[in-house]
């Protein structure tokens, strides 16, 4: 039985050692609506293209795990509604069950694991929310990267969250947290988030290496890069601060809970920002994909 369905452009660079990028979907499916969503997969995935690698926008359609969509797939899934958002828990379940999912970052490095790509380039990783220490609510994003073998680059974990109790799971997991090209750790939208970056690398070339090397000591587990936004298109910490605040304590007092608490503090934030926000997160992931696509190659080399 075949698990992974890899488009044909996907299935050629894979055969051919070409590098290629792995992308998430739920930025598709819950980050955007119909058609800003289907617009910017494609500008991520032509930046991909530009910048040397083949782009593997990876979901469940009709209970096939699709690694690299078809424009006409990826079309489909942006119009696509009642779609599941799909992590570890609940992946093998959705294909079981012949439904459609948007993976998330732990459901995408996964599905890359299992189709052989070693980089993934997404928006910002989930973490520790805010008040876990009473609700528990932690992203299975953070295990992946403590388990599954994928350089994942983002832009941060996501600003609403906990960033140093995340950082710090991520320290307990065992996973490399590298700032690219700065000594703080970026925080999504805003440059900088008040925390020193455990490593610092400068070059894609770095990244890739020190990925091989933890392959060859036999460690588990993947690395995060986090890219800081483009200085052109951050919202500064100390603006969005006081506007997370808010957003927060709207989602507290309509009840909003588990998977719903992400995107609704992302339109919330997105309402309050006058759509800045989006305009800041197409940015980095823009940017995010650039980098991965340097890693890519830089793999390549290395194994070639």
């Amino acid at each position: 039985m075949t698990i992974v369905t890899p488009s044909p452009a996907v299935a050629q660079a894979l055969q051919d050692g070409r590098p290629v990028v792995a992308l998430e979907s739920t930025i598709i499916t819950h980050g955007m609506p119909w058609p800003q969503n289907l617009e910017v997969a494609r500008q991520v995935e032509a930046t991909v293209r530009e910048n040397g690698a083949e782009p593997a926008t990876i979901a469940v359609i009709d209970g096939v795990l699709h690694v690299g969509l078809t424009d006409e797939q990826l079309e489909k899934l942006a119009q696509t509604k009642g779609v599941a958002k799909l992590s570890r828990a609940d992946m093998a379940v959705c294909m079981a069950q012949g439904r459609t999912g948007a993976t998330t970052v732990a459901a995408t490095m996964i599905a890359a694991k299992l189709a052989g790509i070693s980089v993934f380039a997404t928006g910002g990783i989930g973490g520790v929310h805010k008040g876990a220490e009473n609700s528990f609510d932690i992203s299975a994003d953070l295990q992946e990267l403590g388990q599954t073998a994928v350089t994942v680059v983002a832009a941060g974990a996501k600003a609403i969250l906990d960033l140093p109790k995340t950082l710090e799971v991520l320290e307990t997991l065992g996973v490399p947290v590298i700032a690219f090209g700065q000594d703080q750790l970026p925080a999504f939208w805003s440059r900088e988030a008040g925390l020193r970056a455990p490593l610092r690398m400068d070059s894609a070339a770095e990244i890739a290496a020190a990925q091989v090397m933890r392959a060859k000591l036999g460690l588990p587990g993947g690395q995060l890069v986090t890219n800081p936004i483009p200085q052109d298109a951050e919202i500064a910490r100390e603006t969005l601060a006081p506007i997370i605040g808010e957003a927060t304590k709207d989602a507290e007092t309509h009840g909003i809970k588990g998977k719903d608490v992400t995107p609704y503090l992302l339109q919330r934030i997105y309402e309050l920002t006058e759509g800045r926000s989006l305009e800041a997160n197409i940015a980095l992931v823009l940017n995010n994909a650039r980098l991965a696509s340097e890693i890519a190659q830089e793999l390549c080399k290395i194994e070639a």
